[in-house]
């Protein structure tokens, strides 16, 4: 099931040349209308700071991610996958707190204002904006590394969100569709993965344009006693949510759903294994009190909405996945841009 997956980008005409530009030419051209247009920006993109109508009833949710280059896309990615992909990463802590994206600001730091690569990545941003509904309100250029930092506001009704810190053990968590893709696909892109055929094709897009699950964390509001996105593999953020709501969690190992795509690249067990361990999958994994699971199965049902049960909380601290009764053990425990040393 691949309703999740998001469509490329369009791409742009090779016609297109690289020439400078200054600063002021660079807005107007490629990022007064990059978005959708919303009734509810007063001022926008132009002025000293945007103004923005925000609904009755409703509270504010803000996220904000830098996406650095050889860091959080390797040297060299598509233009159009590092627009989508600095949109999305924030899309998706939206999700996670079952908030409605509206407005986004960006701030972006280039080598040189070249417009063939411009073009490539607004279109990319403005694609997945525009298919959320997002307004891009302003933001920043400057010259330097390539880095690009993105924030994006939403609102959700007031008291509503959802948090990591609502669960509770006995809680029931499900992820949402097959974790360990994006990590195989970032493989194949750095070459540590061989990138032939219809498999490493659906791997790489997992990657280049990971699709928010926004619907799904709207609903969630309704069922979820907790969510969190998986950012940096699956059993790292279980792990975070569970500690934040003062639980520990416990995973089933066959339970941990893996794409038929993964399993033919890598092998049944090292699929499993990556599905547990990689990050930039930007899905959503969650838990419900156990009287709401089956009316959770009924209104959203799994197989439409792409979500699987694969663990509990409990007492006490941790994060350990069991197969056959027995507890696994494994090294990785999510990216840290600052590992201490031990």
């Amino acid at each position: 099931m691949r309703c999740w997956i998001a469509r490329r980008a369009p791409s742009v005409p090779a016609s297109i040349e690289r020439v400078s530009l200054s600063e002021f030419d660079l807005i107007d051209r490629y990022f007064r209308s990059c978005g959708a247009s919303r009734a509810d920006v007063r001022v926008g993109v132009g002025d000293d700071a945007a103004i923005l109508e925000c609904p009755a009833g409703a509270e504010l949710v803000a996220a904000v991610d830098s996406l650095v280059d050889g860091v959080h896309f390797p040297h060299g990615s598509p233009p159009a996958s590092i627009g989508h992909r600095a949109l999305a990463v924030n899309l998706s802590d939206l999700a996670a707190m079952g908030a409605r994206p509206a407005w986004a600001l960006l701030a972006l730091t280039l080598p040189a204002a070249e417009e063939s690569w411009l073009a490539e990545f607004t279109a990319g941003f403005a694609a997945l904006a525009r298919a959320h509904d997002v307004a891009l309100v302003g933001g920043d250029t400057t010259c330097g590394p390539l880095c690009v930092t993105v924030q994006v506001l939403g609102h959700v009704p007031r008291s509503s969100a959802l948090l990591r810190s609502g669960g509770r053990a006995g809680d029931v968590v499900f992820v949402s569709g097959t974790p360990g893709d994006a990590s195989a696909g970032l493989a194949i892109e750095q070459g540590r993965l061989p990138g032939a055929g219809e498999a490493a094709a659906y791997l790489r897009e997992r990657f280049l344009y990971p699709a928010p699950r926004l619907a799904l964390g709207e609903c969630l509001r309704r069922h979820a006693s907790a969510c969190i996105d998986v950012s940096d593999g699956l059993l790292a953020d279980a792990g975070k949510m569970a500690r934040a709501s003062g639980c520990g969690v416990e995973i089933a190992y066959e339970e941990v759903p893996v794409s038929q795509e993964l399993a033919r690249a890598v092998g049944a067990e090292r699929a499993r294994e990556l599905a547990l361990t990689g990050g930039d999958d930007y899905e959503l994994c969650f838990s419900v009190r156990p009287p709401q699971v089956a009316r959770l199965l009924s209104e959203l049902p799994p197989e439409r909405w792409g979500y699987t049960r694969i663990g509990m909380l409990r007492e006490g601290p941790g994060a350990d996945v069991v197969r056959d009764g027995a507890v696994m053990s494994f090294s990785h425990s999510g990216y840290d841009h600052f590992p201490t040393s031990t």
